[in-house]
């Protein structure tokens, strides 16, 4: 029997899964087609793609910056430093930006490498059979583990996992926030010098452009818009039957930049409904030794990627 079921493939997830798997036999699971979570990249044509999730790492602590700066070193990072224009003029310290160099989910890809992994693989059910944990796919398939350890947002783990949590975390206040994301792209348009842009506007709130990450060469030019929070608010549960958000949305990108619309030749629309939490809770990460049940995430301590790492090295030590 494999010691630890690992229920998702984004930072967290993947984080944990390699640390474990220096120990332990490790599997896997995501609903996705591939890696990633949050950190996922979608593909246009060849090797022309979006990274409609996570945008940049921008390391704070100690230990999170020595660990992105070894990843830079065997080159699974690269900086993306050019142009970034900010027009909400807020003040901030100047802190490098790290992507993926050949998308922004290899960070979790590095860390899967030599894991067994299974996608595709929506989980309907989990149940602690006294000494083993049994888990239930979608399609009905059944695998047992030892532990179980689940990464997955706050209202997708209370809906899994209520029967085994304890009152205080099922009592959590945790406001899960959406984001919306469209992916475009242009054809025979002027590449501009800009790597990024934060708008001051109330529907659009950022434009990060996929050729200034320097992986292709393209007439093409790839765009990833995000959504401001009070839009993707008003719009994450209609936006996949109401066409009119995706055009507002593109339309306001338009307008901004004096891109043509006609020359518009891909577009799609993404919703991310439990994207980031902004409060930190009283738990980095949750152990519970009696029934070998993990849980980690972003959510428990920030919005960053980098709170998702800490989440999952701080799990692996109490496992530890």
């Amino acid at each position: 029997m494999i010691d630890f079921c690992v229920l998702g493939s984004g930072v967290a997830g993947s984080t944990i899964a390699n640390l474990l798997s220096k120990k332990y036999s490790v599997h896997v699971f995501d609903k996705a087609r591939g890696p990633g979570g949050r950190s996922s990249n979608k593909r246009f044509k060849n090797n022309l793609s979006f990274d409609h999730g996570v945008q940049y790492i921008s390391p704070k602590s100690k230990p999170f910056i020595k660990y992105v700066h070894k990843l830079h070193k065997n080159k699974i990072l690269k900086s993306w430093d050019d142009n970034h224009l900010d027009f909400t003029f807020e003040k901030k310290p100047v802190s490098t930006k790290y992507i993926g160099r050949k998308a922004n989910n290899d960070l979790v890809k590095y860390n899967l490498k030599n894991i067994k992994q299974s996608f595709a693989s929506p989980i309907e059910k989990i149940d602690f059979k006294k000494y083993f944990w049994e888990i239930t796919l979608k399609n009905k398939s059944k695998y047992q583990f030892k532990s179980l350890i689940i990464t997955c947002p706050f209202p997708q783990l209370k809906k899994l996992a209520k029967n085994y949590l304890n009152k205080n975390i099922l009592k959590l206040k945790v406001q899960m926030q959406p984001n919306i994301t469209v992916m475009l792209a242009l054809k025979n348009q002027k590449t501009l010098p800009i790597s990024s842009i934060k708008f001051n506007d109330d529907i659009l709130a950022w434009a990060a452009n996929e050729n200034s990450k320097k992986r292709f060469k393209s007439n093409i030019n790839l765009w990833t818009l995000q959504a401001t929070l009070k839009w993707s608010k008003k719009t994450i549960n209609k936006y996949k039957n109401d066409k009119s958000i995706m055009s507002q949305l593109i339309t306001r990108f338009i307008k901004l930049t004096g891109f043509k619309k006609n020359k518009i030749i891909f577009k799609k629309i993404h919703g991310w409904k439990y994207s980031y939490n902004y409060e930190k809770t009283p738990y980095l990460s949750i152990w519970n030794k009696k029934i070998n049940l993990g849980v980690c995430g972003d959510w428990l301590s920030g919005p960053k990627v980098e709170n998702a790492w800490i989440s999952a090295n701080d799990l692996a030590r109490k496992i530890r």
